[in-house]
Protein backbone atom coordinates (compact mmCIF):
# COMPACT_ATOMS: atom_id res chain seq x y z
CA UNK A 1 0.00 0.00 0.00
CA UNK A 2 1.45 3.68 -0.92
CA UNK A 3 2.38 5.66 2.12
CA UNK A 4 0.18 8.44 0.42
CA UNK A 5 -3.17 6.36 1.03
CA UNK A 6 -5.72 7.53 3.50
CA UNK A 7 -6.70 5.01 5.73
CA UNK A 8 -10.17 3.61 5.01
CA UNK A 9 -12.82 4.77 6.41
CA UNK A 10 -14.30 2.48 9.48
CA UNK A 11 -17.52 2.97 8.03
CA UNK A 12 -16.45 1.59 4.83
CA UNK A 13 -14.81 -1.54 6.64
CA UNK A 14 -18.42 -1.88 9.00
CA UNK A 15 -20.38 -2.29 5.50
CA UNK A 16 -17.68 -4.10 3.69
CA UNK A 17 -17.64 -6.42 7.00
CA UNK A 18 -21.33 -6.62 6.99
CA UNK A 19 -22.06 -7.27 3.14
CA UNK A 20 -19.59 -9.88 3.21
CA UNK A 21 -21.38 -11.93 6.11
CA UNK A 22 -25.08 -11.48 4.30
CA UNK A 23 -23.37 -13.06 1.26
CA UNK A 24 -22.12 -16.02 2.95
CA UNK A 25 -25.34 -16.74 4.53
CA UNK A 26 -26.98 -16.45 1.23
CA UNK A 27 -24.18 -18.69 -0.53
CA UNK A 28 -24.83 -21.09 1.62
CA UNK A 29 -28.43 -20.91 1.20
CA UNK A 30 -28.01 -21.40 -2.55
CA UNK A 31 -26.03 -24.18 -2.27
CA UNK A 32 -28.37 -26.01 0.33
CA UNK A 33 -32.12 -24.96 -1.36
CA UNK A 34 -31.34 -25.40 -4.95
CA UNK A 35 -29.81 -28.88 -4.94
CA UNK A 36 -31.59 -30.39 -2.37
CA UNK A 37 -35.06 -29.43 -4.34
CA UNK A 38 -33.39 -30.46 -7.18
CA UNK A 39 -32.87 -33.85 -6.06
CA UNK A 40 -35.49 -34.26 -3.98
CA UNK A 41 -38.42 -32.48 -5.93
CA UNK A 42 -37.38 -32.73 -9.87
CA UNK A 43 -39.08 -36.23 -9.88
CA UNK A 44 -42.31 -36.98 -8.20
CA UNK A 45 -43.18 -40.46 -6.92
CA UNK A 46 -45.75 -42.38 -9.12
CA UNK A 47 -48.53 -42.70 -6.65
CA UNK A 48 -49.39 -39.25 -4.66
CA UNK A 49 -49.80 -41.07 -1.80
CA UNK A 50 -46.51 -41.66 -1.61
CA UNK A 51 -45.35 -38.47 -1.40
CA UNK A 52 -43.38 -37.29 2.29
CA UNK A 53 -45.27 -34.74 3.73
CA UNK A 54 -44.23 -32.38 6.90
CA UNK A 55 -46.47 -29.98 8.66
CA UNK A 56 -48.94 -30.45 5.23
CA UNK A 57 -46.57 -30.02 2.66
CA UNK A 58 -44.23 -31.99 0.80
CA UNK A 59 -40.98 -32.89 2.27
CA UNK A 60 -39.14 -31.79 -0.18
CA UNK A 61 -40.76 -28.35 0.12
CA UNK A 62 -40.14 -28.42 3.27
CA UNK A 63 -36.53 -29.05 3.96
CA UNK A 64 -35.29 -26.99 0.78
CA UNK A 65 -37.42 -24.43 0.64
CA UNK A 66 -39.50 -23.30 3.81
CA UNK A 67 -36.78 -24.50 6.55
CA UNK A 68 -34.13 -22.62 5.29
CA UNK A 69 -36.40 -19.58 4.44
CA UNK A 70 -36.95 -20.06 8.54
CA UNK A 71 -33.50 -20.52 9.21
CA UNK A 72 -32.26 -17.53 6.98
CA UNK A 73 -34.70 -15.09 9.19
CA UNK A 74 -33.53 -15.83 12.29
CA UNK A 75 -29.74 -15.28 11.05
CA UNK A 76 -31.25 -11.91 9.81
CA UNK A 77 -32.87 -11.19 12.87
CA UNK A 78 -29.42 -12.09 14.68
CA UNK A 79 -27.09 -10.11 12.26
CA UNK A 80 -29.58 -6.75 13.06
CA UNK A 81 -29.82 -7.31 16.48
CA UNK A 82 -25.88 -8.12 17.62
CA UNK A 83 -23.71 -7.94 14.30
CA UNK A 84 -24.43 -5.08 11.92
CA UNK A 85 -23.09 -1.76 13.71
CA UNK A 86 -25.17 1.18 13.77
CA UNK A 87 -21.90 4.47 13.08
CA UNK A 88 -22.51 7.78 12.82
CA UNK A 89 -21.92 9.34 9.04
CA UNK A 90 -21.62 12.61 10.00
CA UNK A 91 -19.88 13.75 13.30
CA UNK A 92 -19.59 17.53 13.34
CA UNK A 93 -21.72 19.78 11.38
CA UNK A 94 -19.12 21.18 9.09
CA UNK A 95 -19.19 17.48 7.79
CA UNK A 96 -22.90 17.09 7.52
CA UNK A 97 -24.26 17.76 4.10
CA UNK A 98 -26.34 21.18 3.75
CA UNK A 99 -29.47 20.03 3.73
CA UNK A 100 -29.51 17.58 6.84
CA UNK A 101 -30.88 19.64 10.29
CA UNK A 102 -28.85 18.66 13.42
CA UNK A 103 -31.50 19.78 15.91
Amino acid sequence: MPADHPPDDPVFLHSRREAGVILAVWALSFAWTVPYCYLYGYEPPADPAELPIVLGMPAWVFWGVALPWVVCGLISIGLCVWFIQDDDLAETEADAPPHVSRE
